[in-house]
């Protein structure tokens, strides 16, 4: 099983990260690519545009927030394969622009991830 880690993309990178994957559809503001040190920017595993201003990151969404991104990446084969495959037994650090540790896609991603196993 592969380690997945969580990291805010303002958190300076770590040589344990392993390969840094960025989900977000939108570059993180502010960030610089060699700042960023993101191996592979995973556009499409991110939620969509919808959901994202929708949940606006209110924790009271939250609950709802995680079935509804959940029920994308059911639909979203293709990018979560290219994940797993990216993952292969390295280490993988989620890297995301939120500044919510609690209430992110990033934490949706990597339960999916961890959880999704056939």
């Amino acid at each position: 099983m592969t380690t997945i880690r969580l990291k805010r993309a303002y958190d300076e990178p770590d040589t344990d990260d392993g390969l840094r994957v960025l989900v977000e559809r939108l570059w993180p503001r502010g960030l610089s690519k060699e700042r960023a040190a993101v191996d592979l920017w995973l556009k499409d595993i991110a939620p969509s545009t919808e959901l994202r201003k929708w949940f606006n990151h209110d924790p009271d969404k939250w609950n709802e927030f995680q079935k509804k991104y959940r029920a994308e990446l059911r639909d979203n084969k293709d990018a979560v394969e290219q994940l797993r495959e990216q993952c292969g037994g390295k280490p993988v650090t989620l890297v995301y622009a939120a500044h919510d540790e609690q209430h992110n896609s990033a934490l949706v991603v990597k339960e999916f991830l961890e959880h999704a196993h056939h």
